[in-house]
């Protein structure tokens, strides 16, 4: 997963890892990854087939003979190259058709807790699971330590979905007392194994999605595990497990780069996307067949249009598509929190409003609320120096859109006072300032964020 894909009530599949018995597991596993690899490399120089492989590649295509693999599938999904992440409870099938009417051409539902996904009792399931024909191609994500848990849940989306994805990427904490998620990344024998299961008997093929090492060879090895396990697309988030939250940083795209040159099948990027630009420049520096946005798609869903576009358009058209498909009043809040980022903080009572709202009807009257306001924040006279043709930027190549349009979130580590949001509200400020009398001088608090605006340090997506 990425930075967007918040955690949810997801139980652990282990005991809490602060036990001594979770200590003496993690020390096994560790120990059983490492003579893991070390046999899969003796293996691999041997030219012997791991014991969980019990069924040959030329076996496995005769089993499933109109299961499509690696390019046959990329291509039969449409090639695509606009690819919206899997993030936990905002993914959804309201905001996945959103995206799609912006230039995404392939969604991944959220992560699905395996075990609780096959479970006899369907409440989660049909709590979390939707699709419709606008929905395709789609691809479901699974969170698994288990191969036959993993196998009884993609079962049940075969005819629903064009393929099933093992998460490898989650970071949070949850992942890592769960075991599943980055938190198998060590243990290269299990993911082998849960990834040869739904190779060798599911009727969809299996992809997967991963972080990487802080070696690129170490990453590279680890892609061509995956590989040849059976996934049959790799989504590469160039990030190592410990990049999270206030420590997210750059994405790695010489890694990214990397993998892709050394498997043979599909590669998505996944990493500092903040701008319609940003693609092609992922594109032309890794050579991927797609690029994934997270982040940027839940600020911006409009992402892969290359369009500017209001928040409030967005919201709306958001929220017509959730009254025909019935969608969680906490998904929708979340979407909405996202969406308005950068004018909450100056519209404080409308804050409240959004936070306290549950029924569609609140909703929507939040919605209405704030576009009359951004509206007439956008009909002032310093607003209307807006230009779509001519958009500013700042020294570190930020662009300085006004807070009523959708723009990526820009964070900077440990810095809560002069963030993205902090500079727009005292930009707000002196504005109004400036409306009430005229040429009156920035204040102090505005001129001192204006300079250490300037110090914060550089994010390009190189």
């Amino acid at each position: 997963m990425t930075v967007a894909e918040t955690t949810t009530a997801i139980p652990d599949f282990s005991v809490p890892a602060s036990s001594p018995k979770a200590a003496a597991a993690a020390a096994a596993a560790a120990a059983a990854a490492a003579a893991a690899a070390a046999a899969a490399a003796a293996a691999a120089a041997a030219d012997v087939l791991p014991a969980h492989f019990t069924m040959t590649d030329e076996e496995v295509r005769a089993k499933f003979p109109d299961r499509l693999c690696s390019y046959d599938l990329f291509k039969k999904m449409g090639s695509p190259r606009h690819i919206v992440a899997p993030m936990v409870d905002q993914s959804e099938l309201a905001w996945r058709i959103l995206s799609k009417r912006y230039g995404a051409t392939l969604c991944y539902t959220p992560m699905f807790h395996a075990k609780m996904f096959s479970d006899d009792n369907p409440k989660y399931r049909n709590e979390q699971w939707q699709t419709n024909e606008e929905d395709r191609p789609v691809i479901v994500q699974f969170c698994a330590n288990d191969p036959e848990y993993l196998l009884k849940a993609a079962r049940l989306v075969v005819g629903q979905a064009d393929a099933v994805d093992l998460n490898l990427g989650c970071p949070q904490h949850i992942a890592k007392r769960g075991h599943y998620g980055s938190f198998l990344m060590e243990d290269w024998d299990l993911i082998s194994k849960l990834i040869r299961n739904l190779h060798e008997n599911l009727e969809i093929p299996v992809t997967a999605k991963i972080r990487v090492f802080p070696e690129v060879e170490k990453t590279v090895a680890y892609a061509k595990m995956v590989e040849a396990a059976g996934a049959q697309i790799i989504t590469v988030h160039g990030r190592l497990r410990e990049q999270k939250g206030h420590k997210t940083g750059l994405a790695d795209w010489d890694k990214i780069k990397a993998v892709k040159e050394a498997v043979k099948v599909p590669v998505f990027a996944n990493g500092n996307i903040l701008y319609y630009e940003d693609i092609q420049r992922c594109i032309d520096a890794t050579n991927v067949d797609g690029v994934m946005s997270a982040e940027t798609n839940l600020y911006n869903p409009a992402i892969f249009s290359g369009k500017v576009l209001p928040t409030w358009q967005m919201a709306e058209e958001y929220l017509e598509i959730c009254d025909e498909i019935p969608t969680k009043s906490s998904f929708i809040r979340a979407h909405l929190f996202k969406l308005f980022r950068y004018s909450l903080p100056i519209h404080t009572d409308l804050r409240q409003q959004l936070a306290a709202a549950r029924t569609m009807e609140e909703i929507h009257r939040f919605v209405n609320d704030i576009k009359a306001r951004l509206i007439e924040d956008s009909q002032k006279e310093d607003a209307q120096k807006f230009d779509l043709e001519n958009i500013e930027v700042d020294e570190f190549g930020y662009r300085k859109y006004p807070h009523w349009i959708c723009q990526p979130a820009l964070r900077f580590e440990h810095d809560k006072v002069h963030s993205q949001s902090k500079r727009l509200l005292n930009e707000a400020k002196v504005s109004e300032k400036h409306s009430e009398t005229k040429d009156v001088p920035l204040s102090l608090d505005a001129k001192a964020n204006e300079e250490d605006c300037n110090k914060r340090p550089k994010l390009d997506s190189k």
